[in-house]
């Protein structure tokens, strides 16, 4: 059985509708939707709306830990969109259903897939076509290994559109229970996993996964989210923890074989 597993899509239809190559089924680990390109500052819906300058200054600031300037960026950003009549809601679920049409239609079949932290998970219903699985605090089969989804992030300053609270988190890993694949966007609280080299922070980890891992100690622990971590491989115990890679970069997923 081989299984290619992605994370951090973000807008990579092309590299998605080729990650199935060779491949029995696709394992994707969320965040479909690219909001703005940190390398690259033209790419995304931020600076299609108000252009590459603005996108600049807010990586400068979100990079500078400056949340609060970066937030009063945004609000001032968004003012003059919301006076010239135009619904900030409106505005930014068009472009992401704009890229969840080009997205889900790339989809290599079967995929199993869960929501990243940037994700709008309302919405992947109406786009994930027959043959894409959507999973969330769920289990599933493939190839005779059980494979467990926890999808979407912990609460940040970033105030993405799906970080939810530790409890309901922790609360979806319970659900899962023991799996032999762990399939999550964010890593375990471990240090050298959650820091981004690049961006020079630490990402949010979860703690409930890490436990979990602990307790159940699956073959693997899948993720993604942190774009250039410390580390893209730990041994916890019985346990591999991975980070697939930030496929929007790469274009290259992760293969599992047994």
């Amino acid at each position: 059985m081989r299984v290619h597993v992605v994370s951090d899509v973000h807008g990579n239809s092309r590299g998605l509708a080729a990650a199935g190559d060779g491949a029995d089924a696709v394992v994707c680990l969320g965040d479909l939707v690219l909001f703005l390109d940190y390398a690259d500052h033209s790419r995304g819906i931020f600076p299609e709306l108000f252009g590459v300058e603005n996108a600049h200054a807010l990586v400068e600031l979100r990079t500078a830990r400056r949340f609060e300037e970066a937030r009063d960026l945004g609000r001032r950003l968004w003012g003059e969109l919301d006076r010239a009549g135009h619904s900030r809601e409106a505005v930014i679920e068009g472009a992401v259903r704009k890229q969840y049409a080009e997205l889900f239609a790339a989809f290599p079949t079967p995929a199993y897939a869960t929501y990243g932290n940037v994700d709008m998970p309302r919405l992947w219903a109406e786009y994930a076509g027959e043959g894409v699985t959507v999973l969330d605090g769920q289990r599933v089969e493939i190839g005779g290994w059980v494979f467990g989804f926890v999808g979407g992030g912990l609460t940040t300053p970033m105030r993405t559109p799906y970080e939810i609270g530790d409890e309901e988190y922790a609360a979806k890993i319970e659900a899962v229970g023991e799996v032999d694949v762990l399939c999550t966007h964010i890593p375990p609280d471990v240090p050298e996993l959650c820091y981004d080299t690049v961006a020079r922070r630490f990402e949010r980890g979860s703690a409930a996964l890490l436990e979990a891992i602990r307790t159940t100690r699956p073959r693997y622990s899948l993720f993604g989210h942190v774009h250039q971590p410390l580390a893209r491989r730990v041994r916890i115990g019985a346990t591999e923890c991975v980070n697939v890679g930030h496929f929007n970069a790469t274009g290259t997923p992760y293969v599992l074989e047994w």
